[in-house]
């Protein structure tokens, strides 16, 4: 065996930026390469290629070489099943237990509803207490949970001081997410104040508050405005702590911080960096010194499918990667199945081993801050704070964060975050795996928990305050909800409703279009018929009457639908098709092929969300479902 020789894997050759200019340009064929750049929803360019930072400094998050804690979630409904759940997480590697509130803004349909001491320690019965790490998530009873929480210690013969324990209280998330507090803000502040107050006296070390991101990640919020509101969050709990008599360096002390981590894997790596050098800011504009910031990551809900769900895996293990990359002290993955129901067993040791793996398989804690010196990280965390600063600093300027809440800000950007989004992922310029790009229409139903969901929270009308209520989403929904009109199409009539490709020609004349074609309609719902393609329109009509199906897609090349495309469509309206479309623009030949009955055009760009809605109104029009 020849002796190992390290030169053997050292790069050769010219190593410029002009060099990869020139073979990126090759690659091209002659275009530039910032064809290559790109920018994310907060307006931040990405360029094809960074060099590297050479004083990149490492972020201050968890001790060197130290773990994040495996976070799971406690939130079936029933204390003794909540039970018998966290006993099997704990047995199976987690290390840290999230109880959630059915009215928390990360209940999801599901969470405890009894939150009475004696139910709590039903939940913690024989949990060894004293060894993890106990977050709450109460919602907008977070005061009254807290205190059951220490009610329940008492019970189980638990010191408070033995207890890590993270209380979790939000009053503004829970506003955010409610659209409602039950006291005006002042009563709220001094109420959240005084449990906080009790709590330490009782012995707890806190963190007591959470500056949490979710409830504006889930409605739809960009990176900035997410970071922007949990920093003026953070800020208002601050001040409120500071009316109290609570010095600032012991109130900074107080406040956790809760992000979402999603599937855009660089971002969140920004996004969690970027968190930390924010409250940096803010801190070091109170006088203070650097203070221990705990940080918790739940891997996003809004990117979670209901079709497809095993893609959630795969989602969840990059937004995993990005939060423990980015210094997060704990994490929460949201199991698999969650957009479905209440996870069974099996998804619950998914969502801990996804984290397991990239603990203790992948070794991803032992580095500190691995995207320090990374110019497309670096770059990336600073352009993102900038942005998240200059939207902190406009709800600053509207009277904080729940002056701005009340006057609509954060929904407003909220709104027009989404409707780009939207757009983005209606004409698949953005694909869901799974569901709008490469769908199984066959797929099998996974199991989850004969449990029922409960209502998102709704405001009273006795609220002392109401604001516009920020609503969870997911990406997905406007598929799905496709999806869903054929189930129900296929559950009545006993198969779902078709689509006929009316391909001409060869293979090679339309394969490429018929079977991008084929995926849009699967995103549908719909099921779709192939064939080896067809040159004469006689033949096309006595297979589409054969099919059953009443809509119909020509797909082949532009030369081919010069040639038979509009005897093609008119063939297909005479034999009764309610709806015709071609896949491609068809350019030049739009009047032609409209005059012969095709009636819109599909291509790379299209609405297609909106395509498919009008193939089911065809349908609902003509009376069919086939």
């Amino acid at each position: 065996m020849t002796s190992f020789a390290p030169d053997l894997f050292q790069p050769t050759g010219d190593l410029s930026e002009e060099a990869w200019r020139t073979a990126v340009e090759k690659a091209l064929k002659g275009a530039s390469p910032d064809r290559l750049s790109s920018r994310t929803e907060d307006g931040i360019a990405i360029d094809p290629l960074y060099g590297r930072l050479k004083d990149g400094t490492a972020q201050a998050a968890r001790p060197a070489g130290g773990r994040w804690k495996v976070m799971q979630r406690i939130d079936h409904p029933e204390p003794t099943d909540a039970n018998r759940l966290a006993l099997a997480d704990l047995a199976g590697g987690a290390d840290a237990l999230e109880l959630v509130a059915a009215s928390s803004p990360n209940a999801y349909g599901y969470g405890l509803t009894a939150l009475a001491a004696d139910d709590l320690a039903a939940v913690f019965k024989d949990v060894y207490l004293h060894g993890i790490r106990l977050r709450l998530s109460p919602g907008p009873h977070g005061a009254r949970l807290a205190l059951a929480m220490a009610q329940a210690a008492e019970k189980l013969g638990i010191a408070p001081g033995e207890l890590d324990v993270d209380f979790g209280l939000d009053p503004i998330g829970a506003l955010a997410l409610s659209g409602a507090l039950p006291e005006p803000w002042d009563a709220v502040q001094t109420h959240t104040a005084n449990a906080i107050s009790a709590l330490r006296d009782k012995g707890f070390a806190g963190p007591f508050l959470a500056a949490d991101g979710r409830p504006y990640h889930n409605a739809g919020a960009t990176e900035a405005l997410e970071l922007a509101a949990v920093i003026a969050t953070g800020v208002a709990y601050l001040k409120m702590l500071e009316a109290s008599g609570v010095d600032l360096a012991r109130a900074a002390g107080a406040i956790g911080f809760t992000v979402a981590a999603d599937a855009d894997q660089f971002l969140g790596i920004a996004k969690l960096r970027a968190l930390r050098a924010l409250w940096r800011n803010v801190t070091a504009a109170c006088g203070l010194d650097t203070v221990p910031m705990r940080v918790h990551a739940e891997t996003s809900w809004r990117m979670m499918t209901e079709r497809d769900p095993w893609v959630n895996m795969l989602r969840a293990t990059v937004a995993t990667f990005a939060a423990g990359v980015g210094g997060a002290d704990s994490v929460t993955v949201l199991p698999f199945t969650a957009p479905l129901g209440l996870a069974d067993g099996f998804a619950r040791r998914v969502a801990r081993n996804t984290q397991n793996v990239l603990l203790d398989e992948s070794n991803l804690y032992k580095v500190t801050d691995p995207g320090a010196g990374s110019g497309y990280v670096e770059t990336l965390t600073s352009e993102l704070a900038e942005k998240a600063w200059a939207l902190f600093q406009e709800f600053e300027a509207a009277g904080g964060i729940v002056a701005a809440l009340t006057a609509g800000l954060p929904q407003k950007q909220v709104r027009e975050a989404n409707a780009v989004r939207r757009k983005a992922i209606e004409t698949r310029k953005r694909a869901i795996t799974g569901t709008s790009e490469f769908p199984n229409v066959s797929e099998k139903k996974v199991k989850v928990l004969a449990v029922p969901a409960l209502p998102l929270p709704v405001s009273g009308e006795d609220s002392a305050l109401k604001i516009e209520a920020l609503k969870p989403m997911r990406l997905a929904e406007p598929f799905e909800a496709l999806r869903d009109r054929a189930d129900t199409i296929e559950a009545e009539t006993g198969s779902r409703p078709k689509v006929f490709l009316a391909n001409l020609g060869k293979i090679a004349d339309f394969t490429t279009r018929s079977g991008w074609v084929k995926n849009v309609f699967e995103a549908g719902g719909f099921a779709t018929t192939v064939n080896d393609g067809f040159d004469d329109p006689a033949d096309i009509e006595t297979a589409f009457k054969e099919s059953g199906a009443a809509i119909a897609c020509i797909a082949s090349s532009d030369e081919l639908y010069a040639e038979l495309g509009p005897a093609a469509a008119d063939a297909l309206k005479f034999a009764g098709a309610t709806r015709v479309c071609l896949a491609g623009k068809a350019k030049g030949m739009e009047d032609a092929l409209t005059n012969a009955g095709v009636d819109s055009f599909v291509y790379a760009g299209s609405d297609i969300v909106q395509e498919l809605e009008d193939a089911y109104r065809a349908l609902e029009a003509k009376g069919t479902v086939q």
